[in-house]
């Protein structure tokens, strides 16, 4: 099972740690993040850094999700090449910041092998947070039961929010990525439960 979370003597501190080790664009990143916190206290934070594969090039991304006394912000960096408006390679940062009672819910899916074994470290774990802010509808086909039957019975579906997602798996983040991504989900799913 994974560690509960401990919180560090001085959260914000460690949070601008955990960025400068993944050394992309550290102070970029860091400045995006401290202006979208605007000095509220952390209480806890994810850092998750993902290179990413398009056709000849490799190109890096950050997320990090931060949580406030009042605030779930997450702030994301990706890096681009120069084209036409700005010739040189840049970076571009854009941060979210939602009330804490805007949350309406947490979904932590914890994939485990050899269940039967019984309970064991998850292999992967996708965190899954809405707030209403970007939802999504999956219609398809409805039918019946009767395999004879040639009615239209109109469409069924699902009104989904996924305003934010990710998911890190221990053999591609390492073990210790799981670890924290569920323990911030833990501190989340705490603060939202009262919030």
């Amino acid at each position: 099972m994974h560690s509960r979370f401990t919180r560090p003597a001085d959260p914000a501190a460690a949070l601008r740690t955990a960025i400068e080790r993944t050394g992309y664009y550290p102070e970029v990143v860091v400045d995006g993040v401290e202006g979208a916190i605007g000095g509220e206290e952390v209480v806890a934070f994810y850092v998750h850094h993902e290179p990413t594969i398009e056709r000849d090039e490799v190109r890096r991304h950050i997320t990090v999700a931060v949580l406030t006394t009042s605030r779930l912000i997450q702030v994301h960096t990706d890096e681009h090449a120069g084209d036409q408006m700005l010739p040189q390679p840049y970076t571009s940062t854009s941060s979210e910041a939602v009330a804490l009672s805007a949350v309406k819910s947490v979904v932590v899916t914890r994939m485990t092998t050899n269940p039967t074994k019984g309970a064991s470290f998850p292999a992967e774990a996708v965190l899954t947070i809405g707030w209403g802010g970007v939802s999504r509808i999956e219609l398809m086909p409805a039918s019946c039961d009767d395999p004879d039957c040639d009615a239209d019975h109109g469409y069924t579906g699902d009104l989904l929010s996924e305003d934010f997602s990710l998911r890190v798996s221990a053999a591609a983040d390492g073990k210790e990525a799981v670890v924290e991504l569920l323990a911030f989900a833990d501190a989340l799913s705490a603060r939202t439960r009262s919030a």
